[in-house]
């Protein structure tokens, strides 16, 4: 394995010290780094912040079978380009991941493709249908070793499954993540549910529908003790809740996406489909809802919420499109561009809502861990100086439907390594198993 020596570097936006990396693990950090390097491969650091690998609980990665949109190996090559070393891949997938099989295919797909560890999400329900629960202890003891479960997608809306799922994930320390999402509420319902609307015609997506599952699962997860997650938290409603069920002492996490931290739904005057995702974007107060309760730590998490579709599922008609956006190679700029660089969170605070509390949650060991030595070498070189404009054609995950294209984004991903092994080096992808290299951020394009 190649030793790195990462010289005069920012461990959390802090002071410059050199770091070294070898046998898969930080062997040293200041002066003792650079007298023990030998022959290491050195990464000139000024100007860059080192930040633990990044994790992800909310990624999808559609195989098995919708390798058209998104493979397991494109989809971790994204992830490496975006500076994540773990990845929590959704359960809606076909066949759905709801049973032991299904979830140690997707986990060994993800340990042979290298790019990022891939934990597999189950599915809380059969088939997401709702109706019966998934095998949630075989999932749980499987080589997968599951620990979320969620019908991501679909809300687990009836209050008797819900209860009895978060009943069952106790025995193994189990989370559900809930889809926030009141079905009979958001029938046919295409975009946020306001002024915006009601002037373009477009069937309204009221944030009740979501204040209201979110309301009722807290009291739910109260009244068993067990451990519940909020997927993509989307209004100011669902912060205030969020809030409120906390100071009771509830067991409750939530996360916010990158796209609901920056887009209004404004953006629906054009009828562009890249802007239609679930739950839908919301109005300006709901961003600067969600962008204060990450800022005071009511909201645990950033998740991306990574949704990957062919051309043919978004180039079309508002009505016809999919639900959905990419996200793994953008997260990390756009919360420094609309956290960091505001001043709302510092460099460790980045640390802790991309990395360490999504390990946490997801009881994923050996990711999210602090820069020390002895701690295994996932890491990630951030330049937060850089600019770049987003093009997803450029990128490498396999589908094109960014929010952010065109759009200029701050920072830039260096280097990444997963176990001490360099994914991304000099912002460059490394060798595939076919040797081909591409630029991290660059790759196939829909």
């Amino acid at each position: 394995m190649t030793t790195y020596l990462l010289r005069s570097v920012a461990p959390l936006g802090g002071e410059p010290v050199d770091v070294l990396l070898a046998d898969g693990v930080v062997a040293a950090i200041g002066p003792d780094a650079g007298a023990r390097a030998g022959e290491a491969t050195v990464v000139e650091g000024e100007g860059l912040v080192l930040l633990p690998g990044l994790v992800d609980l909310h990624t999808h990665l559609r195989e098995p079978g919708r390798e058209d949109a998104e493979t397991i190996r494109s989809g971790t090559r994204a992830a490496a380009a975006g500076g994540f070393t773990a990845v929590h891949a959704m359960a809606n997938t076909t066949p759905t991941q709801d049973t032991a099989g299904v979830v140690e295919q997707v986990w060994r797909l993800g340990r042979d493709a290298g790019w990022a560890d891939v934990h597999p999400v189950g599915a809380v329900s059969v088939g997401l249908a709702g109706e019966h629960l998934a095998e949630l202890g075989a999932m749980a003891s499987s080589a997968a070793r599951v620990r979320v479960f969620s019908d991501d997608g679909k809300c687990v809306h009836d209050p008797v499954l819900m209860r009895r799922a978060l009943e069952y994930v106790k025995a193994f320390d189990g989370v559900i993540a809930q889809h926030a999402q009141e079905p009979r509420l958001t029938d046919g319902a295409q975009m946020h549910e306001g002024v915006v609307s009601s002037e373009i015609g477009l069937a309204g997506w009221p944030a009740v529908a979501e204040e209201a599952i979110i309301a009722r699962d807290v009291l739910l997860a109260e009244h068993v003790g067990s451990r519940l997650h909020v997927c993509h938290l989307s209004t100011a409603g669902s912060v205030e809740i969020i809030r409120w069920a906390k100071s009771r002492g509830i067991d409750v996490t939530a996360e916010v996406t990158p796209h609901h931290l920056v887009l209004t739904d404004e953006l629906a005057r054009g009828y562009d489909p890249v802007f239609k995702v679930n739950p839908p974007l919301r109005t300006a107060e709901d961003v600067e809802a969600v962008r204060a309760g990450l800022a005071d730590g009511t909201i645990d998490i950033v998740a991306t919420d990574h949704a990957p579709h062919t051309r043919e599922d978004k180039d079309c008609e508002w009505a016809a499109a999919a639900f959905g956006m990419t996200g793994l190679e953008t997260a990390l700029a756009v919360v420094q561009e609309t956290m960091v660089d505001t001043g709302r969170l510092t460099w460790a605070d980045v640390a802790r809502v991309l990395s360490a509390a999504p390990a946490a949650i997801g009881r994923v060991e050996g990711q999210g861990r602090p820069i020390a030595v002895g701690e295994p070498g996932n890491l990630v070189l951030v330049d937060p100086s850089a600019r770049r404009t987003v093009e997803p054609a450029e990128q490498a995950t396999a589908s094109g439907n960014s929010p952010f294209r065109g759009r200029e984004l701050p920072g830039r991903v260096v280097a990444t390594f997963l176990r001490g092994r360099a994914t991304v080096l000099n912002g460059v992808l490394q060798d595939d198993a076919d040797g081909s290299r591409r630029a991290a951020g660059r790759g196939v394009g829909a």
